[in-house]
């Protein structure tokens, strides 16, 4: 076969890219999904992870009392409001730094607001790569400030309107630390002394799984901010799709992370996850729905505010080369709709979804956009079911 690297370069001189157009696209291409991982039997749902336990436990606890009033007995950064600065302040730091505990005499803690506090749900929600906790919310500006407060350490970071979702990984939950450290000192009443606590902390910081948690902050509105109306549909169904899309379209972001320690602000992360979203909520996939969503449902046009600018990368792509990307998204698409469409088996199935989306992995941008897509996802899909058991 082909050099893919050749097989790339030829596929963007296809669609008229420079030569300094396909090096940024090459670069911004690359596949970077690590498949090492997979050398053993893989069941589906994949089993939980560690942090999962504890926000059982919220959830418990969130039922007698509400969550967000449960989630501020253990999340420190709902103890904070959302200000600018407040991130620098001694009080927040040692929150955040040093697991000090926040209570109601510290002048910077006055709570975060939240328009509609008694709206917010926690949901164990069960997906492919296994439980995940996800924080729901109906009202706009309660997300906006649940992923400041998560996510931009209550600094009032701007949100993009075409944003629904949050995937948080490595959240450094100093609750669990607090469990651990108490059922450690329990042990042995050595382990009770401040300086033995010292050496064991610096013992845990390494095993991440014990403190680091992921959940998602989902919103109930329009899927990437597309009216009811732009997609023919009634507002209540509307809206129930799009929390199906938005809930699924997140877990493939927690199933790539978990499965090949990826999960990138990248374009070939979102049309995989788009694919999962649509098939989840509709059984087929709809490239016109993908395109609408990223704001190419008028290609060549792109309209402003579409969801593909906010993966243009970093340093950004050039007007040109983001251009060329518009072209290579609808084509990709496109022959991901022709491939599910003629397809022999029924892609929707419980052991071949995951398997379909295994092997978007394993492709790039280029190969899903080339005349040979149906071959390379076809020949993809055999390869994976030759050396994996799911």
């Amino acid at each position: 076969m082909i050099d893919l690297q050749l097989f790339r370069t030829n596929v963007l001189a296809h669609f008229g890219a420079t030569a300094a157009q396909t090096e940024e696209l090459l670069v911004y291409n690359q596949n970077v999904f690590n498949h090492n991982t997979l050398t053993h039997t893989i069941q589906f749902p994949l089993p939980p992870e560690a942090h999962v336990a504890a926000w059982e436990g919220y959830a418990l606890a969130a039922k007698v009392v509400g969550t967000f009033d449960a989630l501020k007995r253990v999340l420190f950064q709902l103890k904070f409001p959302i200000v600018e600065g407040i991130s620098q302040t001694q009080t927040y730091q040692a929150a955040s730094r040093r697991g000090v505990v926040v209570d109601g005499g510290m002048a910077e803690a006055t709570g975060l607001v939240l328009q509609q506090p008694q709206k917010l749900q926690l949901i164990l929600h069960q997906s492919l790569a296994g439980t995940i906790p996800v924080l729901l919310t109906e009202n706009r500006d309660d997300f906006v400030s649940l992923v400041q407060a998560l996510t931009k350490r209550n600094e009032p970071h701007p949100v993009p309107t075409s944003m629904g979702a949050c995937l948080v990984s490595g959240f450094n939950n100093w609750d669990r630390i607090y469990q651990y450290r108490q059922k450690w000192e329990a042990e042995s009443f050595a382990n009770r002394y401040q300086s033995t606590w010292q050496e064991e902390f610096q013992r845990l910081i390494p095993q991440k799984k014990l403190y680091q948690d992921k959940f998602i902050i989902l919103s109930s509105g329009s899927y990437s901010n597309v009216s009811a109306n732009d997609m023919e549909l009634e507002e209540s169904q509307w809206q129930s799709l799009s929390l199906t899309i938005r809930l699924e379209h997140e877990c493939i972001h927690y199933f790539t992370r978990r499965l090949f320690h990826s999960m990138r602000n990248n374009i070939l992360d979102e049309l995989i996850a788009d694919y999962r979203g649509i098939v989840a909520a509709t059984g087929y996939y709809r490239a016109d729905w993908c395109l609408r969503f990223l704001g190419l449902e008028s290609f060549p046009h792109y309209r402003e505010g579409g969801r593909l600018q906010n993966y243009r990368g970093q340093p950004p792509l050039s007007d040109k080369a983001f251009a060329i990307l518009q072209a290579l998204v609808k084509a990709a698409a496109e022959n991901l709709q022709r491939f599910h469409t003629d397809y022999p088996e029924d892609l929707t199935d419980a052991n071949m979804q995951p398997l379909m989306l295994m092997c978007l992995t394993h492709l790039t941008l280029e190969e899903l956009a080339s005349q040979e897509a149906k071959f390379r996802i076809q020949q993809t899909l055999n390869k994976l079911q030759t050396v994996l058991t799911i």
